[in-house]
């Protein structure tokens, strides 16, 4: 509840990890409560696990200067790849593109050896109890592989329960609504062509135009600015040669990017004679702290 603190199911939330039954989890929760006030605080929460950290100290000692040296890195190609030359801008996808891949091997690692220990504790408690599983706030391959693992138990195991998969529906959710997201647009009809070799006409009709707004906020206008920008983003939809307009908003700072896709060029250069989008451009003026980056490309597709 943010208030400095956690309760007993609050704690619970978090901390369930589907092996530790209620009961337990309630005796560690009485462990850590040195201070006997039936709520966590961060000093005693850091004292217990700082007792218990063994060589993973070390390990995540090395996580948190990676994680300051990875976002030093992005916050320099943000800075940089815009004016860089084709060949630095190549160099720069390669290596993120590789970084990537590292973490992803170290990740997958580290899920092999959870799912293994979780396997173990389980075979090895000789008279389980009802394991406590709420909505635990993993990351998102974690509770996938999670839910994975309960459809697969069978009837006779003692931890197979229909209760299981029920606990992960906030995951179903998320993946229900990313396929409601895929059929709106496939219901567009918008298909990219094949790789061929074709000669581009000028204003080609069969280009589909794709614009990306980069625009960062004052944080004292981000209410004026969202209500601007859901008004802007309706009636750009509603337009009959919008395809598609998705906003994403960067979790770190006040940063927002809005994806239009357009059914060609004359489409997007008619929207920007519009009231609204005139309208939307005048309101940035007082509501962002530098000017609006837009991107434009043309990729070959019909609709």
């Amino acid at each position: 509840s943010d208030d400095g603190k956690l309760s007993f199911d609050e704690f619970k939330s978090y901390f369930a990890d589907g092996v530790l039954s209620g009961e337990e989890l309630h005796e560690l929760f009485r462990t850590i409560d040195t201070n006997n006030t039936d709520n966590l605080d961060t000093e005693e929460l850091c004292d217990y696990f700082s007792k218990h950290l063994g060589e993973y100290e070390n390990v995540l000692s090395v996580l948190e200067d990676l994680n300051i040296t990875i976002l030093k890195a992005m916050d320099k190609t943000k800075k940089d790849y815009q004016e860089a030359s084709n060949l630095e801008q190549f160099l720069t996808r390669f290596l993120l593109k590789e970084t990537l891949n590292q973490l992803q091997s170290l990740q997958s690692s580290l899920e092999c050896a959870m799912e293994t220990t979780e396997e173990q504790t389980r075979r090895e408690r000789k008279d389980p109890t009802k394991p406590e599983v709420l909505s635990v706030q993993w990351p998102g391959k974690r509770l996938a592989r999670r839910l994975q693992r309960n459809n697969s138990l069978s009837s006779n195991n003692p931890y197979s329960s229909t209760g299981w998969i029920e606990e992960d529906s906030q995951w179903v959710m998320q993946i229900n609504r990313l396929q409601k997201l895929i059929d709106r647009l496939e219901k567009k009809d918008l298909k990219l062509e094949p790789l061929e070799e074709e000669v581009l006409e000028e204003n080609a009709r069969s280009h589909i135009m794709i614009v990306q707004h980069q625009m960062s906020v004052i944080e004292e206008k981000v209410e004026e600015f969202r209500l601007a920008l859901k008004q802007y983003v309706q009636s750009a939809s509603a337009q009959g040669d919008c395809l598609h307009v998705s906003i994403q908003k960067l979790p770190s700072n006040f940063h927002f990017i809005v994806y239009e896709f357009w059914e060609n060029s004359d489409a997007w250069n008619s929207h920007l004679q519009m009231n609204h989008s005139k309208a939307f451009q005048r309101s940035n003026v007082d509501f962002l702290e530098t000017p609006e980056l837009i991107t434009t490309m043309l990729v070959p597709g019909k609709y």
